[in-house]
């Protein structure tokens, strides 16, 4: 919604907005875009009438502010068709899916398009680093969206990527997720299976292969050419080698036997493969993978994608957004294949719908098995027990119940070489320079 604000700012509305808890880096957006924020939802700020209401998906009945649109029958719509009617029905869409993977592959491939000269719109779910805004109208036919599977509006239940109308869409991965209103693997494959249907045939949907819930929504029908990435030797169209073990160099063969070799400051398995899905987007709208390579390599990544907050006393601290086991287990394999032995601290919030409801439960500590040692917060009013789970995997877990222990037990543990990769999909308290603060003053006593 942040990012919307700006886009319609750009486009020279007066916007203003409503919300509960805005935090950095997005408020800090929206401060310098001159774009004014109203803490909570006083109807107040609907006088005068506006002239649209733009209502985000994580608005519901009840709130003061939605009842106060339907009541005085204000003009109102949701985020989505707001940007299909106002920003993307006149370009080239390229749209970046998948449960993991999203924003850190559209602003790689955002990049790339600027790299190569073509100035692309955006619209991410973070802030790239390489621009230091989440979007931007752009001057050119091509835009790139972060495309969610997550609801439209309480009065649209559809995906909002059913709205963007991509001509190039990339499938990174597929599994359960969104627990609060899908109630299965099945639900979401239906919402992918819609958007892949508004493909034109001129169109590409890209998808890795070998990923059986991805396979079977392309069986349900798909009209546009398609494009699969795979490891080195398979019979995808595009192929990856990894060159060294952490993923900091690697090879990708292309189709026509092009082949092109990176060299850039990311790690993981999960970015190789992010990648090269972005690569081939790009060739699709006619960038070379040579220069795609070029680009990757002055890729300063993602905020709140282990974004580097700081060392204090030779302890680094990283921030991360992984809120889901398959994201969590990924980025502490990325990082761990980096370091050469010292031992990392991940600390999660179970913030997520899905995690509070408890649905990756036995998979929520099972995914650290790449850390040294796991803390985290339980919440109040958690519906799950964390110790009943925290007692069955190897790894050791400390679970307190407010977020000042739980730095209290971090400065008391941690040692020089040690690596904090703090993990949520919020806030958390402001507990990155809480810790950071910590951790300078119990250094310097």
């Amino acid at each position: 919604m942040g990012s919307l604000a700006q886009l319609a700012k750009s486009l020279g509305h007066q916007v203003s907005g409503s919300d509960a808890n805005v935090y950095p880096p997005m408020s800090d957006q929206l401060e310098q875009a001159g774009i004014r924020l109203h803490e909570g939802y006083d109807t107040s700020v609907l006088e005068p009438k506006p002239d649209l209401v733009i209502i985000g998906n994580a608005m519901s009945r009840g709130n003061a502010c939605v009842e106060h649109v339907l009541n005085y029958r204000l003009p109102y719509t949701s985020g989505p068709q707001w940007l299909c009617d106002n920003v993307l029905s006149t370009r080239w869409v390229l749209a970046l899916s998948g449960t993991h993977g999203k924003t850190t592959t559209s602003s790689m491939l955002a990049w790339i398009l600027e790299y190569a000269g073509m100035q692309p719109g955006f619209l991410i779910g973070g802030v790239p680093a390489n621009f230091d805004v989440s979007a931007r109208l752009g001057s050119s036919d091509f835009f790139v969206i972060e495309a969610d599977e997550y609801d439209s509006a309480f009065f649209d239940k559809r995906s909002k990527f059913i709205h963007y109308r991509p001509q190039t869409l990339v499938i990174n991965n597929l599994e359960f997720d969104h627990a609060d209103i899908f109630d299965s693997l099945g639900d979401i494959q239906k919402q992918f299976h819609h958007v892949v249907r508004t493909v034109p045939e001129i169109g590409l949907v890209i998808y890795p292969e070998k990923v059986d819930a991805i396979d079977e929504v392309i069986r349900r029908g798909c009209w546009a050419q398609t494009q699969r990435i795979g490891k080195e030797d398979s019979s995808a169209d595009w192929q990856l080698e990894k060159i060294t073990v952490d993923g900091s160099k690697f090879k990708i063969k292309g189709p026509a036997g092009s082949e092109v070799s990176v060299s850039w400051d990311l790690s993981g398995d999960h970015n190789v493969a992010n990648a090269a899905a972005a690569i081939a987007a790009a060739r699709h709208v006619g960038v070379e993978p040579q220069t795609a390579a070029e680009a990757l390599g002055q890729f300063k990544g993602v905020k709140r994608r282990m974004e580097f907050l700081g060392e204090v006393n030779g302890v680094k601290v990283y921030d991360d957004f992984a809120h889901h086991p398959t994201a969590i287990a990924t980025t502490l394999e990325g990082l761990r294949a980096s370091l050469d032995g010292e031992p990392i601290y991940a600390v999660i919030e179970p913030r997520s719908n899905t995690m509070k409801l408890g649905v990756h439960k036995a998979e929520t500590f099972q995914s650290c098995a790449a850390a040294n040692k796991v803390f985290c917060l339980q919440p109040e009013g958690l519906s799950w027990s964390l110790a009943d789970y925290a007692a069955k995997v190897e790894v050791p877990v400390v679970i307190k119940d407010s977020i000042e222990t739980l730095i209290e037990e971090l400065v008391a543990d941690a040692e020089p070489g040690c690596n904090i990769v703090i993990m949520s999909n919020g806030g958390f308290g402001g507990i990155h320079q809480k810790l950071l603060a910590a951790l300078k003053y119990g250094a310097s006593t």
